[in-house]
């Protein structure tokens, strides 16, 4: 699967839009995450705790938007973009999405 965050694929036509294809996790804070967090925000610096747990719910939705597009036989996805929300206190959807497409 070739994916791609530009609207083509160099060297590539598209033949075929299948449409937009999703993956979402939606992730809540862990209270001793928290614990750690709050100290380290005392000090400053990079709070590793939640970037990892950044990083791991992005790897995850990105795999739910590829396993979207295989299911419509896609040959790439292109346009992908990811999207963060707050769902409500301590708790975030890591959405992301593009274009599921077929190529000559």
């Amino acid at each position: 699967m070739i994916i791609s965050s530009t609207e083509t694929v160099p060297g590539r036509e598209v033949s075929e839009v299948l449409g937009i294809v999703r993956g979402n996790v939606v992730r809540a804070r862990f209270f001793g995450r928290d614990i750690v967090a709050g100290l380290r925000t005392i000090v400053g610096g990079e709070v590793d705790e939640y970037t990892k747990l950044m990083g791991e719910s992005r790897e995850q939705a990105f795999d739910r938007m590829v396993a979207d597009a295989d299911r419509l036989r896609a040959d790439a996805i292109v346009n992908v973009r990811f999207s963060t929300a707050m769902i409500m206190q301590g708790a975030s959807e890591i959405l992301a999405y593009g274009t599921a497409v077929r190529l000559k």
